[in-house]
């Protein structure tokens, strides 16, 4: 069992009177108060000097001030109001960080009772010092970390710190002869801050406060955890600062040469703002945010809610799933699994003899699984009980029964077996029953029954001649599904580690029943883990982890740690937890999964999703769901590069080399009506099962969105679009006709953007062919309507120019596809 070292000081001096006022006053000062959660103020004005420190937000406010200036009011607007939303989530999440440490206190205890001077008095839990005598009622939380020194039938709720599923026993140590120097004490006599009583009443010693105490430290973990820039977020900050300097740059170079070559400072500005309005890349951020905001809600749809909008982004990346066990894996409640009556013995019978051995007022899960599992009242009078003591280890409830005097048995098995007339053989035999039981992670109890006549009962608690009655399996029941969903992770090639507090032989136990490991789950207690990461400088890695599959007896320490080596290692990791313990890992991970039902405050205040219904199989398919998300959100970024890239270098070079403008303000403008409303809805395909749907975005911590061959088919497609532009306006401007080369030149803009729309969305949805559709008319009324194109500033053109128009559209659409087929995906796999 695990030991833990308690200065002796604080025991060896702990007496029935408790400390003086003096003694208080002396450890006080050494000390400090017990502050586990110190305030947590900040600046006035610290959230929004954090909001404003987000570079993406001075981009939209200086793009928004350059549409004011040169004229184009309404884009100015759009993109001003764009920047609310984004200041208002990073002013909540501000809000939401400081709520996840605050949100730890709903743990703790907040006043304590304590004998100080021969006197119990109820004080603030912050008074305490080292060396205190607490008293705790059962359903109470332990104020600080300690040591029993008295009580009796104590079990202990440690989920919130260890993960442990089932309630944790604990008994009184003794004191007798105990030195002043450090002590190892056995971890069951060891109580936490932030761990909740039970059952009975105990007596703690106070061996540790503040910060000294375990709760304190994860609460230091919370505050000094950081969630970095995503890579989604780091590609299109770059990609939105390289565009914009190269804009501006492009503007000021075209204005000068323009003026230069005598057009006048008029024809000079014009290029100008023409060239800004097509180039400034203010589409980017803006279809960023439609996405995910799409991806929030259709998350919301997979029952998971999303809390940071750039979860979207990393919970399609994730390759490492770190899952707690109780709750997640497992519902997190006790269940009678198995009944094994002996011979002769009828179901019934044994769920009577069990029931008549338990108390509801106790409020011990086991008693109330046995009392919820029997049901119905017994007709019974109660004579007497005998409770479940760590020394006794069984509980024997006296009934009546007209005049039968009935003595019922449970507790542990090997101690009823002893107070049972059964052979040598039969003994053994259940032994082996229990050990196969116990290897499956279930807890299992022993029942036995002995009847007197009324005037043969001795009084008091039989102590032997019960006649054995059969053995009560519990177990944590494994959630349906789950089983499914991490077979999915494994084709995915995504890894999944199983964190828990629990005994290692109940973890793999449970991690055999889910197929972690292919049903050989490796197991290894989180010291061993530790050991390994100190071993390599500290500094962990995922080499550390690969012969791993469950970490048993995991602290908050080591679920950090994990996390940390995975990252380091180029993983992206998702945390699923529920409890206090599980806070810094949530906090530390990419993707924080908290469970929405049976979470802590604290729990879910950390985590960037909440699931509704506390369920694996939802993070599964939340994943699934995210990788089509970054899938689209990809197609639609590309089909926006593919289109500019034709339109910046056609606005550019055409007017440097002495030739008319290509294009006018307006002209930019109906483009531009055209690709965002494309952009923003036709892309948006549903996720089908992982596996099946869009293939993971590549692995790595490195910030690319766009890998090189992907770069290649963007780049390569949208050349070919500003090539053919160029030629088919020069070709037809030779003839002096301006409108009509311009009329041209945007028939065949709104062919090549048809062609991408369908290339990049093939096989094309609906919206992909009424957006076609649409565009398509729009330009042939505007080129050809009269009245229309002259204020335009465009000619009708001849039949012809339409057919290769829509011959190139056609090359472009298949060089799109072609792209997205053999580079995007090929990339993304």
């Amino acid at each position: 069992m695990p030991r833990e070292t308690i200065p002796g000081e604080y025991l060896a001096g702990v007496g029935e009177a408790g400390l003086d006022d003096g003694e208080v006053a002396a450890r006080r000062a050494r000390h400090g108060y017990n502050d586990i959660l110190e305030g947590v103020e900040r600046e006035r004005f610290a959230a929004l000097k954090d909001t404003l420190g987000d570079p993406m937000l001075w981009f939209l406010l200086g793009t928004s001030a350059v549409f004011l200036v040169i004229g184009d009011h309404a884009e100015a607007v759009v993109l001003a109001l764009a920047i609310l939303p984004l200041a208002g989530m990073d002013l909540y999440l501000n809000r939401r960080t400081r709520a996840s440490t605050e949100g730890l206190a709903s743990a703790l205890a907040s006043r304590a009772r304590v004998v100080r001077g021969g006197r119990r008095v109820i004080l603030p839990a912050r008074e305490l010092v080292p060396g205190d005598r607490v008293e705790v009622e059962a359903g109470e939380a332990f104020p600080a970390d300690g040591v029993v020194v008295a009580g009796a039938r104590l079990q202990v709720d440690e989920s919130t710190l260890s993960g442990e599923s089932f309630p944790v026993a604990h008994a009184p140590l003794a004191l007798a002869g105990l030195p002043a120097t450090a002590v190892a004490v056995d971890a069951a006599h060891c109580v936490w801050a932030g761990t909740r009583l039970l059952t009975g009443q105990a007596t703690m010693a106070v061996c540790a406060t503040g910060a000294a105490t375990r709760y304190a430290t994860i609460v230091r973990s919370v505050r000094e955890g950081r969630h970095p820039r995503t890579p989604l977020q780091l590609a299109v900050g770059n990609l939105v600062t390289l565009l914009l300097f190269v804009a501006v740059v492009l503007c000021l170079v075209l204005a000068w040469v323009r003026w230069t070559q005598g057009h006048g400072l008029l024809d000079a500005l014009v290029s100008a703002v023409t060239l800004a309005v097509a180039a400034l890349p203010e589409e980017f951020p803006v279809v960023l945010a439609f996405y995910l905001g799409v991806g929030v809600y259709r998350l919301a749809q997979r029952r998971a809610l999303v809390r940071r909008s750039v979860a979207v982004e990393n919970i399609g990346r994730v390759s490492s799933i770190c899952s707690d066990k109780t709750g997640t894996i497992t519902e997190g409640r006790l269940e009678l699994a198995h009944l094994l009556p002996a011979p002769g013995v009828a179901d019934n019978e044994l769920r009577r003899i069990a029931a008549a051995a338990s108390r509801a007022e106790t409020g011990d899960p086991l008693d109330l699984a046995i009392l919820a599992d029997h049901g119905g009242e017994l007709s019974w009078t109660s004579e007497a009980c005998f409770p479940f003591t760590e020394d006794r280890q069984r509980e024997t409830g006296l009934w009546r029964d007209g005049r039968v005097i009935v003595a019922a048995q449970k507790g542990a098995p090997e101690v009823v077996l002893r107070a049972c007339a059964i052979g040598a053989e039969d003994v053994a035999a259940w032994r082996a029953r229990i050990d196969e039981l116990a290897a499956g992670a279930h807890k299992v109890i022993a029942c036995a029954e002995r009847t007197f006549d009324d005037d043969a009962w001795p009084g008091g608690e039989p102590d032997r001649g019960y006649r054995f009655m059969g053995l009560l399996a519990f177990e944590d029941p494994v959630r349906p599904g789950v089983r499914a969903a991490v077979q999915d992770c494994a084709r995915s090639g995504i890894r999944v580690l199983m964190l828990t507090g629990d005994h290692p032989r109940t973890a793999a136990a449970v991690a055999r029943e889910i197929g972690l490991g292919e049903a050989a789950p490796r197991v290894v207690e989180g010291a061993e883990i530790e050991r390994r990461f100190e071993a390599a400088d500290g500094a962990g890695s995922a080499r550390d982890l690969a012969d791993v599959d469950v970490i048993a007896r995991a602290l908050p320490a080591h679920k950090l740690a994990i996390v940390r080596a995975l990252q380091r290692s180029g993983e992206i990791v998702a945390v699923t937890g529920d409890g206090v313990n599980d806070v810094p890992a949530l906090q530390a991970a990419d993707i924080g999964i908290a469970m929405g039902g049976r979470g802590t405050r604290s729990a879910r205040e950390a985590a960037a999703i909440v699931l509704m219904d506390d369920d694996f199989a939802s993070i599964v398919r939340a994943i699934a769901e995210g990788r089509q998300l970054f899938d689209n959100l990809k197609r639609s970024f590309a089909f926006l590069l593919m289109i500019h890239i034709p339109l910046v270098c056609t606005a550019t070079f055409v007017p440097l080399a002495g030739y008319p403008l290509l294009y006018l303000p307006v002209h930019i403008v109906w483009f531009e009506m055209m690709i965002h409303p494309i952009s923003m809805f036709v892309f948006q395909r549903r996720a089908a099962r992982l596996g099946e749907g869009a293939a993971a975005p590549s692995r790595g911590r490195d910030g690319r969105f766009f890998a090189r061959r992907e770069w290649g088919a963007i780049v390569v497609t949208g050349m070919f679009v500003a090539v053919g532009l160029a030629g088919a306006y020069l070709h037809s401007v030779a003839g002096g006709a301006v409108e009509a080369a311009r009329a041209t030149a945007m028939a065949g803009l709104t062919a090549a953007t048809a062609g991408l729309t369908l290339g990049l969305a093939w096989p094309a949805t609906r919206p992909a062919w009424t957006a076609v559709a649409a565009i398509v008319a729009a330009a042939v009324v505007l080129i050809e309507t009269p009245g229309l194109h002259t204020w335009l500033g465009l000619a009708p053109i001849p039949l012809g120019h339409w057919l290769g128009a829509a011959v190139a559209g056609g090359v472009v659409g298949a060089l799109a596809w072609f792209g997205e087929r053999g580079g995007v995906r090929k990339a993304g796999a």
